[in-house]
């Protein structure tokens, strides 16, 4: 038998060496609010918000990245389109590393936020 859940991704966790930078950051590039949560275990995280009860989302985490080009890639929904995302990205002090990528589903481009993480942007087909 193979596993076919709804979804195989379910959470994902991006570390951050400030917290603070970083909540600004993708506050401003994804034009959204993540909640800072202080009471879930030793450290403080910021959720990304969700549109429905058992959403997938994740958090950003006081940790250590991993060095740049090295660690997973995230990809994030842009809240208007590729291009204007990837400018906000940019101004707000990440490094974008592609030109917008096509497939069936939409466009992406790559990029390393404040921290080296690498972020994917992607804009789905209208």
């Amino acid at each position: 038998m193979t596993f076919k859940p709804d979804n195989f991704n379910v959470w994902m966790e991006i570390p951050v060496s400030d917290l603070d930078k970083a909540i600004e950051f993708y506050n401003n590039v994804f034009k959204t609010e993540l909640n800072l949560i202080t009471d879930m275990g030793p450290n403080h995280i910021a959720m990304f918000p969700c549109n429905c009860e058992n959403g997938i989302a994740g958090h950003l985490y006081p940790g250590k990245p991993a060095p740049k080009g090295t660690g997973p890639t995230i990809h994030l929904a842009c809240p208007d389109t590729l291009e204007e995302t990837m400018e906000r990205f940019a101004k707000a002090g990440g490094e974008v590393l592609s030109d917008p990528i096509p497939i069936p589903a939409g466009r992406f481009a790559y990029g390393e936020d404040l921290d080296g993480n690498s972020i994917g942007m992607f804009a789905v087909n209208a």
